[in-house]
This record gives structure tokens, C-alpha cells and sequence, in this order.
């Protein structure tokens, strides 16, 4: 019995499939494969404005395959439009909404099957959650990368990342308005996921390496024809899922994730995938270990510098070969499961197998890495115990600079109050006491602009974005709002930064933190009614992903 049965089949059902016939659907469909299209297209985020193309291409595909499309929406935040300002507390929060909206309407609707085209931030992570949690026959096929921009006499490609830092060089008297103006102009040249290696790319590449995604959804670009053949494609070979029974579950495994942690490592992914595979594993109900991070860290070398670490953007890489030619260096080492199975039919092995790495400058040979180590860190120590993560190799100590919002900190970066050897304490900004974690690339590229970058470490109980370069470390647990140490640092404490040894310490001693932690009292929240109060109630720690339980 199809799934779909339940909405459509039988003389009990006769009041359904008048509604479906007022939609349009005939007898004759009626009795083909319904599948869900929920599409994240809206005016509000450049990465989707063309996604109702991808959508029509997928839905396309579904009926050259012998099924019936049904698009719905889902909702999604642009981070660079929600950064710096309470709008980015709704960022994070918006992963479960998206999640427990697709749910509910494959579920009420009674599809047999789902295509989720996200493209940016939390929409990606969002669907690959509600993907597990539904466990249909399911496939992602994302809108693809927008291209790097470029301007007269410009030096080389640009990015979002390149804008934010220029508002760091104007701060600092290096740039004028006219110059601002012509970077903000450029930078962004048209539709699709910010160019280089932030969060969206990131969790679009992963897509494929977790096994829910075609080859090429990550790297494909926004403008390509190409783009729209994939999700023809895709949408044929969900219907062909449906046949065949093969669902998330056999999908999502423990090896898939592990697999996906290699494929991080060795690009140098977002930060934020340590808060959003986690909560991906969670829908499967796997246990995701922190120490896994710092297992393939240890073993899988940093083969790809993609901005915000170097100047290549996601359209290099995919000339070099994309996410498969990534893992054809890692191919046959005893680093992945690559009998792991895909949404192609396939295992990762032999999807492997059909690339190869074209380019040895975009994507470094395995023996002639960038790093010997990969490109993600979990830290450990008083400080956090449960664990943060970094990206940039350090080893520091200075006094602390402590703020208890995003704001403070970024007036005190302009207002040039950060001095070389400080360690910049941002706290209150985690999941529960944001709420919603914000993203914080304004700190980052202010500190950037000022060229300080080198000088000047940044920890918080939030988070950084994906374009965020310098050693920022994020994700601090327990964060401050549930009485974490970062709650407790005064203005001018030691801090000790050791991240190739994974330590981050207080220099305090015992005795004085006992006295502050009496003394300590949780600040109000920020946000006392609607989505985020609720959300601020429910919400878990990062080092589990940030998940609402």
C-alpha cells in the first residue's frame, strides 16, 4: 500500500480526491506516485530567488518519471540581511520551523516521496532533518553557488565576506564611500549561495557526501544549465526511490556522517557544521561524538583553501573536480566507508570512481596538503568542558575583553578599545541565551578590516559564520545563560588558547571562581514572548547541535 493511498484511494476517499481533482489532478494521476516539492524560493534571499526554476526543472522530472510534483513552500532567513541585528536571533531558530513544516505537510498531504530544494544557511540542515525524520523516499537538490564578483581594476574575486571587511577598512580611515560603495556593488553579483566556503556551501556539499544529494549539488552554479538538468534528474530518481523502497534510514547512517566529517576536514568547512550535523544525526537517533571531529581532523589533511581561508571560490572547485574529486583523494585509504550507500543507486565508492581531482592548485594532493590536519577543531577545558570549536591553529594567551552582547563588542572594535594580544569575550549569545545563537561576522571582519586579525583572538557561546576568518572559537559549552564558565570571566583574566593540544583554559584558580559562581546571577532574558521565548525554553546545548527537545 502506497503512502499515498491514505489520501486518495478507495470510495472512502472520494471527498480527497475531489479536492485533488480542484487542483487539477486527473483520474489518471491520481493513481501515480504523489511527491512532495517543497521549495525554500522567496524574494528575500538572493541564493533563492531562482529556485522556482529549479522547481519547475524537479517537478519536470517527476512526471517524465511517471509521478505527480506537488510543490508547497518553506521558509528561509538570509544571514547576511539578519546579521548584526536582533533579526539574526531568528536564524538558527528557523532550522526546526523549516524541519517540523516539512514534516507536517508530507505528513497531512500524504505524499510518497520528497525533493527539498533549500540553498542557504539554516534551510539546507533544516530539510536534511525533516528528510530523516519522515523517512519517504527523499532527495535534495539545491539551488548551487552564486559566482564570486569582480569590479574595474579590481584585484581578484570578490564575495559577501569581502564587503564586511571593507566596512572594517572604512572604520579604519583605509577606505572611502565611493570605494565602500564600489565593493558593495560587485561583490554580489546575482542569484545563488554566497560564492566561497561559508555555511550553505558547506551543508551542500555535505549533502552529497552524507548520500542524500546527485553529485554536482554543491558545486554546480546558480547560473549553469547544468543546475537545472540535476534536478530534472532528480526529480526522475525519486520516483524511482519510491519503487524501490529506499529511504533516509538506510541512507543516514553513522558512516554516512563520519563520511561527511572527512569531506569537511578536508575542505575546510563552516564551523557551523559541527552545530548542524549533530542535530541531523539526531532525527536519526545517533549519538553524534564531538570527538569524532578531532578524530578525522587528526587523520584526514586540509586539502582545499576555498574562501574565507584562501582566494579560489566553490566554481574553482567544481572545475577541479567538485565534492567527488575532493574524495577521490581520500579514496582507498581506510578514511571513508565508501560502501555507503546514495540516492543514486549507488554506493560512494563507486560514485567516487567517476571523478577525479583536475586540478592540484584548487584541491591539493593527499600527500601535498595545505594542513596535515583537517580544517575543524574541538577544543576542551575549564572554560568548556562540553567543548568548542575553531578552525584557525593557534596558540595564544591574553587578557580577556568581556562583553555580554554582540553589539558591545562591535563598538568597542570601532571604537579601537581592542588592543593586539587581547582575547575578546563574547558571551549571553548561545541558543537559550541569545536566543537563537547568532551568527557574528561583524566582529570578525571589523577585527579583519583593522588588521588585526593575527593579533587578536575571539571566543564566544555563539557562533561565527561560515566567512569568518582569524581565530575565532565558537560554541562554548555550557554557554552563559546555563551557567557556563564563559559567564563567569572578568575584564582582564588570563585566557590560554592551545589548539593544536585542543585546550582552552581561564587562568583563574579554583578558589576565586567558587566565589564568582555564588555570586553570579543569570542576566533577564533578552526576549521575553513569541517563537524565540518559546524556542529559549526548549532549546539544547550547541555541543548537541542546538536541537529543540
Amino acid at each position: 500500500m502506497a503512502v499515498s493511498d491514505r489520501v486518495k484511494s478507495g470510495p472512502e476517499k472520494a471527498p480527497h480526491r475531489s479536492l485533488w481533482k480542484a487542483l487539477g489532478l486527473t483520474d489518471e494521476e491520481l493513481k501515480l506516485p504523489l511527491i512532495g516539492v517543497v521549495s525554500a524560493k522567496s524574494e528575500c534571499v538572493p541564493g533563492h530567488n531562482h529556485l522556482n526554476n529549479i522547481a519547475q526543472a524537479v517537478k519536470d522530472g517527476i512526471r517524465l518519471a511517471g509521478g505527480v510534483p506537488v510543490e508547497f513552500p518553506a521558509i528561509g532567513v538570509c544571514d547576511g540581511i539578519a546579521m548584526g541585528h536582533v533579526g539574526m536571533k531568528y536564524s538558527l531558530a528557523s532550522r526546526e520551523l523549516i524541519a517540523d513544516s516539512c514534516e507536517s505537510m508530507a505528513i497531512a498531504h500524504g505524499f510518497d516521496g520528497m525533493v527539498f530544494i533549500p540553498n542557504c544557511d539554516k534551510i539546507v540542515p533544516g530539510m536534511l532533518m525533516a528528510a530523516r525524520r519522515l523517512n519517504l523516499p527523499a532527495m535534495v537538490v539545491s539551488g548551487g553557488p552564486m559566482m564570486p564578483g569582480r569590479m574595474p581594476g579590481g584585484s581578484g574575486d570578490m564575495d559577501l565576506n569581502s564587503v564586511f571587511e571593507a566596512v572594517g577598512a572604512y572604520k579604519a580611515g583605509k577606505m572611502d564611500d565611493a570605494q565602500l560603495n564600489a565593493v558593495e556593488s560587485a561583490a554580489c553579483p546575482g542569484c545563488g549561495s554566497c560564492s566561497g566556503m561559508f555555511t550553505a556551501n558547506s551543508m551542500n556539499c555535505i549533502t552529497e557526501v552524507i548520500g542524500m544529494a546527485l553529485p554536482g549539488n554543491g558545486t554546480i552554479a546558480a547560473v549553469d544549465a547544468a543546475r537545472i538538468r540535476l534536478a530534472k534528474k532528480t526529480g526522475m530518481r525519486v520516483v524511482e526511490l519510491v519503487r524501490e523502497g529506499l529511504t533516509p534510514e538506510k541512507i543516514m547512517t553513522e558512516s554516512a556522517f563520519r563520511n561527511a566529517l572527512c569531506l569537511d576536514m578536508a575542505l575546510g568547512c563552516s564551523t557551523n557544521t559541527v552545530l548542524h550535523l549533530p542535530a541531523i544525526a539526531h532525527e536519526a537517533g545517533i549519538d553524534f561524538d564531538l570527538n569524532w571531529v578531532n578524530e578525522a581532523s587528526a587523520k584526514v589533511p586540509n586539502l582545499c583553501h576555498l574562501a574565507p581561508a584562501g582566494h579560489h571560490h566553490v566554481i574553482d572547485l567544481h572545475l577541479a573536480g567538485g565534492v567527488m574529486g575532493v574524495l577521490s583523494e581520500l579514496k582507498g585509504r581506510g578514511l571513508l566507508d565508501e560502501n555507503a550507500l546514495t540516492v543514486s543507486g549507488m554506493t560512494l565508492g563507486e560514485e567516487i570512481s567517476l571523478s577525479k581531482n583536475y586540478n592540484h592548485e584548487v584541491i591539493r594532493p593527499f600527500d601535498e596538503p595545505y594542513s596535515p590536519t583537517g580544517g575543524l577543531m574541538i577544543l576542551r577545558g575549564n572554560l568548556a568542558p562540553d567543548g568548542a570549536v575553531v578552525k584557525q591553529m593557534l596558540v595564544h594567551e591574553g587578557p580577556a575583553r568581556v562583553f555580554n552582547s554582540e553589539e558591545e563588542a562591535i563598538a568597542a572594535i570601532y571604537a579601537g578599545q581592542i588592543k593586539p594580544g587581547d582575547v575578546v569575550v563574547i558571551r549571553y549569545e548561545g541558543p537559550k541565551g541569545g536566543p537563537g545563537m547568532r551568527e557574528m561576522l561583524s566582529p570578525t571582519s571589523a577585527i579583519c578590516g583593522m588588521g588585526l586579525d593575527k593579533e587578536v583572538a575571539l571566543i564566544t557561546d555563539g557562533r561565527f559564520s561560515g566567512a569568518t576568518r582569524g581565530a575565532a572559537i565558537g560554541h562554548v559549552s555550557p554557554e552563559g545563560a546555563s551557567g557556563g564558565m564563559i559567564g563567569l570571566i572578568e575584564e582582564g583574566d588570563v585566557i590560554a588558547i592551545d589548539i593544536p593540544s585542543g585546550k582552552l583554559e581561564l587562568k583563574v584558580d579554583d578558589a576565586t571562581l567558587a566565589k564568582r559562581r555564588e555570586a553570579w546571577v543569570c542576566p533577564p532574558p533578552n526576549v521575553t514572548k513569541g517563537y524565540l521565548a518559546r524556542y529559549a525554553k526548549l532549546v539544547s546545548s550547541a555541543n548537541k547541535g542546538a536541537v529543540v527537545e
